[in-house]
């Protein structure tokens, strides 16, 4: 159901399906949807948030004729049409089946899933004061609307009808796990509750919703007020690539002449990595560190202990002891303690090897002279000079070979060899974009011809654009009630180049750039017949995209377009020798940091939240866990959107090792394949059982089918170089 936008995984293992044909018996009262759109004033067809999308490649977005005096009356209409729709569904007088409810139900939202999309764009593309109003006005409303329909008690028993029916058992596995999951998204997000209970758990919902965007905008704020501005004399270490971006930026902001390093972590990590500037490093590495945290109306620390409270409650009232085993209850971890027992088979190692790092920093700096301690805003820096001292390894060097286009032709000539996929540019202006810089490509079969999807790619950082990386959906695949095809972005905050410039990325970014595309992949693979079952387990759903990363390093992308911006000669053998002996390099900070973010996220879903300081928890948990101080968790809590901002990854930041726990035992599948890593038969089961079926397939079963086994943490630690227990030191 589009409409309920929290929905579990089975725990069910199901056998994988092909592309289902469209269901034919589609048969069930419908509702008035123009009058139901008519009783909040608004006409569906003279709203650009709800009309029809028009135009070739099935309809796309009018992210162009976008008008935000007409967002709110949208939303409005479109949660009045979707609760008509709901109450057809509820009050039809025939035995719930299938067809008249399950299907009903998929079929239900459309129009305010297309308002859903643009609200996306506006939220985390194209944020303004006016819309963050709205924003924070509508969210207790949207929450309140989730609720009419969670606790809808007459369709949670038709639902439930279903599910207990025993026709359940002769659907086909696609259906019996939509019906599952239908089930479940209403069971675990409170409709078995009665009473007082139930209407707390609605206000609980309530409030969160207005806290989660409240935190949110609170670090947009943050990232947007503060700017660091150079002169001239305080660019040391800089290279030229670079204080172009910083001089076009400073520019952008009225302040020519200046150069800007903006508060993302884009800018930041290439500042702190090479200038030589010590107490401006210091100064651009809190600035960033303390987002959400400067003791100000916008400092959240009071929203994540109100939070904490509020969802520890919630999960009370459903029977849970707290939040983390409610939230793992249907991912691939099941329950708190296994995931903490991943995380902590890995945790000494890295600590260790971060701890030798950390030597290794001291020992450069005491050889030059510095009379310093290694603090964290140190750490980049120093990393980079033990880099060339022992790999004689310039990672500004590495830059000159990994120019953004070059590695968007790169990440297509990879989903064509997989996917068979093949990427064309649309027209400038045939596709309506919401920002001069988003571009549009039409993908489709190369074998066929058949059209795919659409993919869009808004590359650059700006005002108003939230940071990171992330893939989104604005149609998906499905075909139960006629196909409809997908149209898929990516989004990056790359800073822009200088006009004439080209736009030069760090190896990292550019490992980053495969993963999000990894998501879109995974995404236009699809080939499930519900929109329901285009969603993921959070634990599993960032494989498929880190296991992309692999192809990054692989000959025929580092010979053909891992080639250098100017004179367009391949990346010396030399240079590719160093990348591949350096390959661990720094994994110590690298798995620290982010291990020390999610074994902080699982503490606070944990605790007791009563009387929660989260600035004492954050540094009391990190210090029990024996956490170096010269290295800081990769989210400070204050900023921490990842599981403040929504319930996305909430007790769930553990997914990215879990789901890197099954990418490193992947990747040998595929190189011990007799075609490596573009291996035809392993490439057809990639696609098969981890990529087209989405969550149509059981994640657990899905990769025994491509794999023939579990993973374990073995490959994990051989991967990053860290010793095996049990197996001798290499």
């Amino acid at each position: 159901m589009r409409s309920i936008l929290i929905l579990s995984a089975s725990a069910v293992a199901l056998a994988a399906c092909a592309t289902a044909p469209a269901d034919t018996t589609m048969s069930w009262p419908k509702a008035d949807l123009s009058a139901a759109a008519a009783s909040v004033n608004v006409d569906p067809a003279a709203n650009v948030f709800l009309a029809e999308w028009t135009g070739p490649f099935e309809g796309t977005p009018a992210f162009d004729k976008m008008d935000l005096t007409q967002l709110k009356p949208a939303l409005e209409a479109g949660m009045a049409m979707n609760l008509a729709e709901v109450d057809a569904i509820a009050n039809n007088p025939e035995a719930p089946t299938f067809e008249n409810t399950i299907l009903a139900l998929e079929d239900a939202g459309r129009d305010l899933s297309r308002v859903f999309t643009y609200y996306g764009i506006l939220s985390g593309n194209m944020s303004t004061p006016e819309f963050r109003a709205i924003q924070q006005e509508m969210a207790p409303k949207l929450a309140d609307f989730q609720s009419k329909i969670t606790q809808n008690e007459k369709l949670f028993a038709r639902v439930r009808a279903v599910y207990q029916s025993p026709r359940l058992k002769r659907m086909r596995p696609d259906q019996q796990r939509l019906v599952w999951l239908s089930y479940n998204g209403f069971a675990s997000n409170g409709a078995t509750l009665e009473g007082a209970a139930k209407a707390r758990y609605a206000a609980i919902n309530k409030r969160l919703a207005e806290l989660h965007t409240k935190f949110a905008n609170n670090v947009l704020h943050d990232e947007e007020s503060y700017v660091t501005y150079l002169k001239k004399s305080d660019l040391g270490g800089l290279s030229d690539s670079l204080v172009k971006a910083a001089a076009a930026a400073a520019e952008a902001r009225g302040r020519k002449g200046e150069y800007a390093i903006t508060n993302t972590r884009s800018s930041m990590d290439p500042f702190l990595t090479y200038s030589t500037n010590r107490p401006l490093r210091e100064k651009v590495w809190r600035t960033y560190y303390d987002r959400g945290d400067n003791g100000d109306e916008f400092d959240n620390n009071a929203v994540i202990a109100e939070i904490l409270a509020l969802r520890d409650e919630r999960v009370g009232l459903l029977g849970y002891d707290n939040y983390a085993a409610w939230r793992l209850e249907d991912r691939m971890a099941k329950t708190p303690e296994r995931a903490m027992e991943m995380m902590m088979a890995v945790w000494p190692a890295a600590v260790t090897r971060a701890t030798e790092e950390i030597a290794d920093m001291q020992g450069v700096a005491d050889a030059e002279g510095a009379k310093i301690r290694i603090e964290p805003w140190d750490y980049r820096y120093y990393a980079e000079k033990v880099r060339l001292q022992k790999y004689d390894l310039n990672s500004d060097e590495v830059k000159q070979y990994l120019e953004l286009n070059k590695l968007r032709e790169a990440m297509f000539f990879v989903a064509g060899e997989l996917f068979n996929f093949k990427f064309a540019p649309v027209a400038e202006g045939a596709v309506p974009v919401f920002q001069e810089d988003v571009k549009v490509w039409e993908v489709t079969d190369r074998t066929t011809g058949d059209h795919v999807g659409l993919w869009y790619l808004d590359p650059f950082a700006r005002t108003g654009k939230r940071s990171g990386a992330w893939a989104t959906s604005y149609r998906s695949h499905e075909t139960f009630n006629g196909k409809e095809t997908v149209l898929s972005s990516n989004n990056s905050n790359f800073v822009k180049a200088a006009p004439g410039e080209p736009v030069l990325i760090s190896w990292d970014d550019a490992r980053t750039y495969f993963h999000e595309f990894g998501h879109a992949l995974h995404s236009l693979s699809s080939n499930v017949a519900y929109p329901t079952l285009n969603g993921g387990v959070r634990d599993y759903t960032e494989f498929q995209s880190q296991l992309l990363e692999r192809w990054l390093i692989t000959d025929p992308v580092i010979e053909k377009f891992l080639v250098h911006y100017k004179t367009g000669a391949p990346m010396p053998k030399a240079l590719v020798d160093k990348i591949k002996a350096a390959e661990n390099f720094n994994q110590g900070f690298q798995t620290t940091e982010y291990l020390a973010s999610a074994l902080v996220d699982m503490k606070y879903h944990t605790a007791d939240p009563k009387g929660i300081d989260p600035d004492r928890f954050e540094r009391e948990t990190l210090s029990a866990l024996g956490m170096p101080s010269e290295i800081v968790m990769r989210h400070r809590s204050p900023h921490f959107g990842h599981i403040f901002s929504g319930e996305g990854y909430s007790a769930g930041y553990y997914g990215y090792m879990w789901a890197d726990v099954l990418t490193s035992d992947a990747a040998i599948a595929f190189e011990e394949a007799p075609g490596g890593y573009y291996d035809k038969g392993v490439s057809k089961k990639l696609v098969d059982y981890l990529f087209a079926p989405r969550n149509a397939l059981d994640p657990a079963e899905a990769y025994r089918k491509f794999r023939g086994k579990d993973a374990g943490v073995e490959a994990l630690l051989k991967d990053r170089g860290f010793p095996v227990p049990g197996e001798p030191a290499e």
